[in-house]
């Protein structure tokens, strides 16, 4: 782990993927299945520290192997796991991925409730929380109680310690009561936010344009808002702040499997700004980090499983150089 520069601080859950070993067949069809750590802020996490940022993950896990796994996987990767807490009392999460031909992903939960979804606030690592620079979370932390008071606790620590509040919506219909309220809670912290990230799928969710408008991406802006995207898979992303908008292509690849892209991308962004805010007023800084980001997450989506394929900074380098936007 980097020694100096600002630390990142993502909240929520980190879990067991289960990813069939060949794509396009129902997981009741699946020969077999490879077994691969997930949870989209523990993969931001890990997408930082490879980058060569400074990163930490605060969550809950199953005091069971899976747990004791995925702690050390994160260590492994130049995490800091202090703010874990293990629960003797529930199993780690599980999920089973869904392939299809063209990479992208359906999902099934096992989660009744899992660790995750009982952290409580006394639980939280308070002093880690107030040491982070950009604090980073989901909204699957807000699906039941007690982790949504611990995920409301430690964004008020976060924000009464002038860290910028990251959010990417990371939207999982199934593990919600209803559409209506999944909503409801995604909206419920959407002006606490510095910095949002939406895929083209949530902003039809939230929004019910499938045209992905800048008009409508302006209607999700709030006061206090300094950089809304909007990511477009294959297509890049788009990107608003007060001043300024516009979009920024990718590039070509065969994909593999989506999991873990949208992860790369806030984790490459998230560590390019986390020492200098300032880019966020300044467009041709902000796009050429943007690019950057893209081509992390294009590069996520050519391996199976999402933290084996995050990139370190060198692989990115070379394909920025030579590559064209698609």
């Amino acid at each position: 782990m980097a020694s100096d520069g600002g630390l990142v601080v993502s909240f929520g859950e980190m879990l067991i993927d289960f990813v069939p070993t060949v794509s396009g067949v129902s997981l009741a069809e699946a020969p077999g299945f490879l077994k691969a750590a997930g949870g989209a802020p523990a993969n931001v996490a890990i997408a930082v520290a490879r980058l060569g940022g400074k990163a930490a993950f605060l969550g809950k896990l199953g005091e069971d192997e899976f747990g004791r796994m995925l702690a050390a996987i994160l260590r492994e990767n130049g995490v800091d796991d202090g703010g874990i807490r293990f629960d003797d009392g529930a199993r780690t999460a599980l999920a089973f991925v869904t392939l299809r031909d063209d990479g992208e992903r359906e999902f099934m939960f096992y989660r009744n409730p899992s660790a995750d979804m009982l952290l409580r606030p006394d639980e939280l690592d308070v002093d880690l929380i107030k040491k982070a620079k950009i604090f980073h979370y989901g909204s699957i932390s807000l699906i039941s109680e007690p982790c949504r008071s611990a995920h409301m606790r430690a964004m008020d620590v976060a924000k009464a310690a002038n860290a910028l509040l990251s959010y990417d919506i990371n939207l999982r219909l199934p593990l919600w009561s209803s559409p209506e309220e999944a909503k409801t809670w995604i909206m419920s912290i959407w002006d606490r936010a510095d910095i949002i990230k939406v895929s083209d799928v949530e902003f039809e969710f939230l929004t019910g344009d499938s045209t992905m408008s800048d008009e409508t991406a302006m209607s999700l802006y709030h006061p206090n808002l300094k950089l809304l995207l909007l990511t477009l898979g294959d297509q890049g992303c788009k990107y608003y702040t007060k001043n300024f908008h516009g979009a920024v292509g990718s590039i070509s690849v065969k994909p593999v499997d989506t999991t873990g892209a949208g992860d790369a991308f806030v984790g490459a962004l998230l560590c390019k700004i986390v020492d200098d805010q300032s880019v966020l007023q300044d467009e041709k800084r902000l796009r050429e980090i943007l690019r950057f980001s893209n081509i992390c997450g294009a590069i996520t989506t050519t391996k199976k499983g999402a933290i084996p394929s995050l990139p370190k900074e060198p692989e990115v380098l070379a394909l920025l150089k030579g590559a064209k936007e698609c």
